[in-house]
């Protein structure tokens, strides 16, 4: 069973248990009908993938026309797809649906208003792992529906080592050293960010390397193009900490390769939107 394929039997569990009594009660069992998903807002659609994958495992008669794909711009009124097939199975998938959908297009709209602020510049908007427990998976794939950028899954498919892990291990010089033994001795290839808050241990990285990118913490603009200036393209580079997107153009036009932005996944606006009879 692939990732997907277990969380929409994790959320299918949570919801319907043993039965959707409601639907079981009120519909014949043989009944057809048809419902479409009507937006009610405006932005960035996202998750008409993982409603396909739902009604799928819902009942996989349920037939779906998809009229506005993932990553299409939508407004108020329109039409996103149209499902088909037995009612009661339309009527347990709903909310699931929705579910998924409303905060999804919610990160891709958001994500997709990131990217366009920066337009021109040479800067990725990174999301983070700021996510809701159980949810990352979606989140994440709507950050790349809105055209940004994920940073690390997890923490098991990269290294970044963060100011309490060289606070705790005594240092800069001593975590990268500790981080490259280790790697080393289990045999993985995977990248190695660091996170640093001032010049001074940008220098200090600077001087010992065997990293991939630095992490600029909470740096103001001025200071990040000093620090990117000093880095002068031997390592990739990163501006994190309470980016707005009052401020993220300024930090994009410092040289940055990366701005992470944890709002993506925890300060967005769900997208309103209805699976309505018709």
């Amino acid at each position: 069973m692939t990732e997907l394929q277990e969380f929409i039997d994790r959320i299918y569990k949570e919801d319907v248990r043993e039965g959707d009594h409601t639907s079981l009660s009120c519909i014949p069992a043989d009944a057809e009908g048809r419902a479409r998903l009507i937006v009610k807002d405006e932005g960035i659609i996202a998750g008409i993938e993982l409603a396909e994958e739902i009604f799928n495992y819902v009942d996989p008669d349920l037939q779906m026309t998809i009229d506005l794909p993932d990553g299409s711009a939508v407004k108020y009124g329109d039409i996103a797809f149209v499902v088909k097939g037995k009612v009661q199975s339309i009527l347990t998938a709903e909310r699931l649906v929705l579910n998924c959908m409303q905060r999804m297009s919610g990160i891709a709209t958001m994500s997709r208003t990131y990217m366009d602020t920066i337009k021109g510049t040479n800067a990725k908007v990174l999301d983070t792992r700021k996510t809701a427990p159980g949810m990352r998976l979606i989140e994440k794939w709507a950050v790349r529906i809105g055209g940004a950028y994920n940073h690390r899954m997890g923490l098991y498919d990269m290294i970044m080592i963060k100011d309490n892990h060289h606070d705790f291990k005594g240092g800069i010089t001593p975590a990268i050293l500790a981080t490259q033994a280790y790697l080393k001795e289990k045999n993985l290839d995977i990248k190695v960010e660091i996170e640093v808050r001032n010049l001074e241990e940008l220098q200090e990285v600077l001087e010992v390397g065997q990293v991939d990118r630095i992490l600029l913490d909470n740096m103001d603009v001025p200071t990040t193009i000093e620090a990117v200036k000093l880095v002068d393209g031997r390592f990739e580079t990163e501006s994190s900490g309470g980016i707005t997107l009052e401020t993220i153009r300024g930090y994009a036009e410092t040289g940055v390769d990366y701005i992470s932005v944890g709002a993506l996944t925890h300060s967005y606006r769900s997208m309103d939107m209805s699976l309505k009879a018709f």
